[in-house]
């Protein structure tokens, strides 16, 4: 048979059915291109935690260092987020993905090949730029691609595989550090980035929002980054400097000045990062505070319990790096299950239970002092307190705005937990060197060590590993002091996971005095229509 015959008319349906696959094709690349970014950054944040330990000994740094090889990042990230966003739709979304992958690949060169500390701390600094731009951009150009009914489930697919990548992290960073080097972990970065690259330069359409406000708050921004970076370097200081002198107590006030600069800027602002107004909603305050206490907890517990089970239990960092996937398994699992808690139940009963099962993980791991079957066990607890928790605070947060205003909304909460983590992290590291130092003097004490043991636990100050102990002492002795050290070391952690418990009983007690019963978002809420009301 012949070809049929085209009728009249026929030319433009059979170019509208021709052009559905393509563009089916163009949103999956789309969406590939945003996980792959997003796989990028989750990948690193969560596996650098567990290659703390044997970083801090291979460049013969203190535990001051880590903390800033840590909240170098996070501050970075946490200051410049929200203006990530808000460029990405002035100045175009692929275009800000692309400098914010291409950024953050350099940086992880640099972090891979870094001499010493201070070159590391700068190169993570960066990574936190690029990852401010890349994060909030892949939600955006899915965002951009997909319609209305078809946005929800691509969005489950990104922050599903985001969330898998974050899990598995850590178990490949650990056995990366054990049978190559902590320098691997960054330099698989730059080798996921080409494809993402390429993806995004051949397949991802630029776009932008029209209506975006032509002024960024860059102000607001600076002000940010230099009024936490101020507070944090203080906080950090006051270990070795002590809290009177004058450079903590200098940078300590400087930060506070600078945040209260940028509240005042905030409300001056046209096109503030930050809407003051917004808390003007007891619920949307009391969220926040909820998100600041819980994540501050988990980001400062996380820190340090790769030191207590390398370091002063002896596990492998691939052992390490498994405990936290029991962890990832159950908020992966629950989660879609949780989402559904809100119409049922409310959000007050998820909202205490959640983080009272995540204080009871925390006291068992520091009662247990790390054993390894204990924590396991209590990663499990977590991950069920977590998943109870995260889907109902991220409906409360959206409930309690305006409609058009979730975006932003969503953002600053994002934001708060990334502040949560950079202070937790700063204070409770100075609070542990003091506690590890004076823990340090009661085993040296109760031992009656020698001298020569005394100077081989006194190289252990000011950091959180185990030296290399000299070769003129004995057997007996390079034993005694690495006891001294490791039950040192388990106290210490032990004081700080009792310390998490107690932030997430408080953002348990949070909600009990901020978030009311009331299930989902009433149609005629003040909320639903109008700015928040005043508490």
């Amino acid at each position: 048979m012949g070809n049929p015959k085209t009728l009249p008319g026929d030319e433009g349906a059979i170019r509208a059915s021709a052009s559905v696959p393509a563009c089916e094709r163009r949103r999956t690349w789309v969406l590939v291109a945003a996980i792959s970014g997003s796989t990028i950054a989750s990948i690193d944040e969560s596996v650098v935690n567990v290659a703390l330990p044997r970083i801090e000994a291979d460049l013969n740094a203190t535990l001051a260092a880590m903390q800033w090889v840590i909240n170098a990042y996070t501050l970075c990230l946490s200051a410049l987020l929200l203006v990530g966003g808000a460029a990405a739709d002035r100045f175009g979304r692929r275009r800000m993905f692309i400098i914010g992958v291409s950024g953050f690949a350099v940086a992880s060169l640099a972090c891979g090949f870094a001499p010493g500390v201070g070159v590391l701390i700068g190169a993570r600094a960066i990574q936190g730029v690029g990852a401010a731009l890349l994060i909030p951009c892949a939600l955006a150009l899915i965002g951009a691609a997909y319609d209305e009914k078809e946005r929800g489930a691509a969005i489950g697919i990104w922050a599903g595989t985001s969330a898998i990548s974050a899990g598995a992290a850590p178990l490949l960073g650990g056995w990366l550090v054990d049978h190559a080097s902590w320098r691997a972990i960054f330099l698989i970065n730059p080798i996921a980035a080409i494809p993402t690259l390429w993806l995004t330069v051949r397949h991802v359409p630029e776009s932008r929002d029209t209506q975006a406000s032509a002024s960024i708050d860059w102000r607001g921004a600076l002000l940010t980054f230099l009024g936490l970076g101020s507070l944090v370097y203080g906080l950090i200081a006051a270990a070795t400097l002590g809290w009177g002198n004058p450079a903590v107590l200098g940078a300590l006030s400087v930060g506070v000045a600078l945040l209260v600069g940028f509240v005042l800027a905030e409300r001056s602002s046209e096109a503030p990062m930050v809407p003051l107004e917004l808390f003007r909603s007891r619920r949307f305050s009391g969220i926040n505070l909820l998100t600041l206490l819980l994540y501050g907890a988990l980001g400062g517990a996380f820190f340090f319990l790769p030191f207590l089970l390398i370091q002063a239990r002896g596990d492998s960092a691939t052992a390490t790096g498994a405990v936290y996937i029991p962890f990832t398994i159950v908020m992966g699992l629950l989660s879609r299950w949780s989402g559904g808690l809100v119409d049922r139940v409310g959000a007050r009963l998820p909202l205490i239970s959640g983080p009272a099962l995540v204080a009871l993980a925390f006291a068992l791991i520091g009662f247990g002092a790390g054993e390894y079957r204990i924590t396991l066990a209590s990663m499990v607890i977590m991950g069920f307190g977590m998943a109870l928790t995260a889907a109902p605070l991220t409906t409360v947060v959206m409930n309690c705005v305006p409609a058009h205003r979730t975006g932003v909304a969503s953002g600053i909460n994002n934001a708060v937990a990334a502040v949560g983590g950079l202070m937790l992290i700063a204070i409770l590291g100075s609070a542990a060197l003091g506690v590890f130092d004076r823990s340090l003097d009661r085993g040296l004490a109760a031992r009656a060590a020698p001298a020569a043991v005394r100077a081989a636990v006194d190289s252990a100050r000011g950091g959180f590993v185990v030296p290399a102990m000299p070769a003129s002492l004995s057997a007996q002795e390079q034993r005694q002091a690495r006891a001294v050290i490791r039950d040192s070391l388990v106290f210490t952690v032990r004081d700080v996971m009792w310390i998490a418990a107690l932030l997430a009983v408080a953002s348990a007690l949070t909600t009990v005095l901020t978030i009311s019963a009331a299930r989902g978002r009433p149609t005629d809420s003040p909320a639903a229509a109008s700015p928040p009301d005043p508490p």
